[in-house]
């Protein structure tokens, strides 16, 4: 009979021989042998550290390849550690197994995180595993650096700044329609948003620039309308965003010709989330300087919009297209 892989010298052993060799090259993980990592960032530098669990069903398809599912979770956390101008350094792994199908995603679990940890440079230092009747969860803390005084906040917006965006926004939500059969674009955009929804690309090649240029930074999970709120309300500024220079995908547009209410269409876009690009506030005799700087490093970044006044009260999104001033019934996505 086959040994469980989660109980006893099976779990242990999976450990040993999948999990310990991604630690290899970050001393203060002990080769997963101790309760647990031991790290200090160098001199001059602090931790940026942020955490996201993933569920299987809710964020990512219950079919998912386990290798993809695995790298989304980490990416997501990498994206949040862009936002905040710090390089990916090491992270924890929490993960409970469903008794269905648990050694297929047990392999592919190790292998999908052995590709992102070469393309970004982090290593695993430690975390749990454990098992249950399911859901399928992953839980990812990463640790980041950041030199001192140095990261960048969603309360730092000020009058004036200009407001940028990454990369394109919708492609993510046009991905889940897809993959759940309420869209059907061509072959050729099918595949591309199915890569956008299902590996996204958190714009860590923009650390720097974002600590000497970046007033306020905000990745953008939920959705940009509700992203781009929250640094509003953390900056306590009225911040307006131009839905008429929301950049878009080819694919993204081609779905937007399609919609009777171009107007809503955009706000279903821009309300739709898992995009994980970028929403940067900078200085305005920095904006033209970031746009450059970016597209060297490979990253196209948009102005959508202007910081207006400090509030009052609470910070406000003012959101518009052209003269017309919208009211959105939805922001974007919320757990609950």
């Amino acid at each position: 009979m086959t040994p469980d892989p989660m109980s006893g010298q099976g779990e242990f052993e999976y450990i040993r021989s999948r999990l310990a060799p991604l630690s290899a090259g970050l001393p203060g993980a002990a080769n997963l042998t101790d309760d647990g990592a031991v790290l200090s960032p160098p001199d001059g530098y602090e931790w940026a550290i942020t955490a996201d669990t993933l569920v299987e069903g809710r964020h990512f398809p219950i079919d998912e390849d386990p290798a993809l599912a695995v790298r989304k979770a980490l990416r997501v956390n990498l994206s949040d550690l862009a936002a905040m101008g710090a390089d990916p350094y090491a992270y924890l792994a929490c993960v409970v197994w469903p008794e269905e199908g648990r050694e297929r995603r047990m392999a592919g679990f190790a292998e999908g995180l052995a590709v992102d940890q070469a393309e970004y440079g982090v290593h695993l230092a430690g975390g749990d595993t454990t098992s249950s009747g399911g859901p399928w969860m992953i839980s990812i803390t990463a640790f980041g650096l950041v030199p001192k005084g140095k990261a960048v906040r969603r309360g730092g917006a000020r009058p004036g700044d200009v407001v940028l965006v990454t990369g394109t926004i919708g492609d993510a939500g046009l991905g889940l329609l897809a993959r759940q059969g309420a869209y059907a674009p061509n072959a050729d955009e099918a595949d591309y948003l199915a890569q956008r929804f299902t590996l996204p690309e958190p714009r860590c090649a923009l650390v720097c620039l974002l600590q000497d240029s970046a007033c306020a930074a905000i990745d953008v999970s939920d959705g940009l309308l509700s992203d781009a709120r929250h640094i509003a309300r953390a900056s306590n500024v009225t911040l307006v965003l131009d839905l008429d220079k929301m950049p878009l995908s080819d694919a993204a547009d081609s779905w937007l010709g399609r919609q009777a209410d171009v107007e809503a269409g955009r706000l279903k876009l821009a309300s739709s989330g898992d995009d994980y690009e970028l929403v940067v506030c900078v200085p305005e005799d920095k904006a033209q300087y970031f746009i450059d700087a970016a597209q060297l490093l490979g990253v196209p970044v948009s102005r959508i919009g202007r910081v207006g006044e400090t509030s009052v009260g609470e910070g406000e999104l003012i959101v518009r297209s052209g003269t017309r001033t919208l009211s959105p019934s939805y922001f974007g996505f919320t757990h609950f």
